[in-house]
């Protein structure tokens, strides 16, 4: 007659059940580097077990910021930041005057649905999830290109030809017009910018390329030549500083989106060494 089977011990069953889940080989990097490969990719592989993680491009936090639990919706920082980027590429392609195009009637289109409505509806998701700089800059940044498309949308509103006709012909009044509608844009974006002093190089990086693309561009609007149109170096310089904005918007919402389950390729991210990652680094670095 067989034996009945031994009930498992108790001690086993709870070291069974503290057993530390294995980690994601992207969460976590050695303490002893400022480069991190991401923090976690999508939301699907949140670390939970800290409390605090650090700044991140790709979840669009400048600073140390809590995990999500019991997420429903995905990560919206990815879908903002593209938005952002090819919205940017081709503002800066045009200034640029990349195979002889000048006029910004291509910029529509892609400006009011991508840059304009999908970058706010980011924007608002990032409200949804808690993260006030995300949906501050995504949904502005949204307002911005919908405000911009409307100043440029051929006879729609009538803008460019109203201050036109009050300038008696001259497009002086529109020029300069826009050029403070473009400083106000510097103005946010600078505080933006020193917003994000404690995360990253490449989340930095993107801000301070942008901030300077619109002061080149508001610039060259403001110092005309003696015919009254823009200041070409300044756009043109404008627009290869917004190309250069775009490239890392795209970068940062890579590094939101890869990691080691879906691609090959994964986007280190450099933290400052004045940062939370960058101290705690050297504090494992001066420990061994």
């Amino acid at each position: 007659m067989s034996q009945p089977e031994k009930a498992p011990d108790i001690d086993d069953i709870s070291s069974s059940n503290t057993s530390s889940p294995p980690e994601l080989e992207h969460q976590r990097t050695t303490q002893s580097s400022h480069i991190d490969y991401g923090h976690y990719g999508p939301l699907a592989h949140v670390n939970t077990a800290e409390s605090r993680l650090p700044a991140f491009g790709g979840e669009f936090q400048p600073g140390l910021y809590r995990p999500v639990k019991g997420r429903t919706i995905g990560n919206p920082a990815p879908l903002g930041l593209c938005a952002f980027a090819l919205t940017t590429f081709v503002l800066g392609c045009i200034e640029m005057n990349v195979k002889g195009v000048k006029e910004p009637n291509m910029l529509v289109g892609v400006a009011l649905a991508y840059g304009g409505l999908v970058q706010l509806l980011a924007g608002m998701w990032e409200m949804a999830i808690g993260n006030t700089f995300g949906a501050t800059v995504l949904s502005s940044y949204g307002g911005f290109w919908i405000g911009t498309s409307i100043i440029y949308i051929p006879g729609g509103f009538n803008i460019m030809a109203g201050l036109e006709k009050a300038d008696n012909g001259s497009p002086a009044m529109f020029y300069d017009s826009f050029a403070l509608y473009l400083m106000g844009w510097f103005i946010f974006t600078t505080l933006m910018l020193m917003c994000t002093m404690k995360s990253t190089l490449a989340f930095f990086s993107l801000f301070f390329f942008v901030d300077l693309a619109i002061l080149l561009l508001a610039l060259g609007y403001f110092l005309r030549d003696e015919q009254e149109t823009p200041n070409a170096k300044l756009t043109k310089s404008g627009g290869f500083f917004a190309l250069l904005g775009a490239f890392l918007a795209w970068y940062n919402a890579f590094s939101g989106i890869a990691d080691s389950s879906n691609s090959f390729v994964v986007v280190p991210v450099l933290h400052f060494p004045w940062s939370e990652k960058g101290r705690k680094s050297r504090k494992g670095q001066s420990a061994v």
